[in-house]
């Protein structure tokens, strides 16, 4: 099975950046699209950015230009680069795999990391 750990989370001030590693271990992450899901206090999860198997990436609005998501496959690991951070930023991030194989389909969540942008 699939374990996927977060870390770089902390404590940042408004316009500065954070590095967000998440390393899998097990089977599948080559061929998996992973994803960057946070959320924030009283809000829903919601999909920060997504990169394919073959490098394709998507964004939400509010972090286009800003937040860059990029992968390691001999590393199993999956970045996600947060620059020109905003308080509005501030949230639990959480990472994803999305598994998808004949007829298996399985989603895997790690812990979560806490972001904090101070203004």
């Amino acid at each position: 099975q699939v374990q996927l750990v977060e870390s770089g989370g902390g404590l940042v001030q408004a316009g500065g950046s954070l590095r967000l590693p998440c390393a899998a271990s097990g089977n599948g992450f080559s061929i998996s699209t992973m994803a960057w899901y946070r959320q924030a206090l009283g809000k829903q999860r919601e999909l920060v950015a997504s990169i394919t198997p073959g490098g394709s990436t998507n964004y939400a609005d509010s972090v286009k230009g800003r937040f860059t998501i990029s992968r390691d496959n001999p590393k199993k690991t999956v970045y996600l680069q947060m620059n020109s951070l905003k308080p509005e930023d501030t949230a639990v991030y959480y990472c994803k795999l999305e598994y998808r194989l004949s007829v298996v389909r399985n989603d895997y969540w790690g812990q979560g990391t806490q972001v904090t942008v101070s203004s």
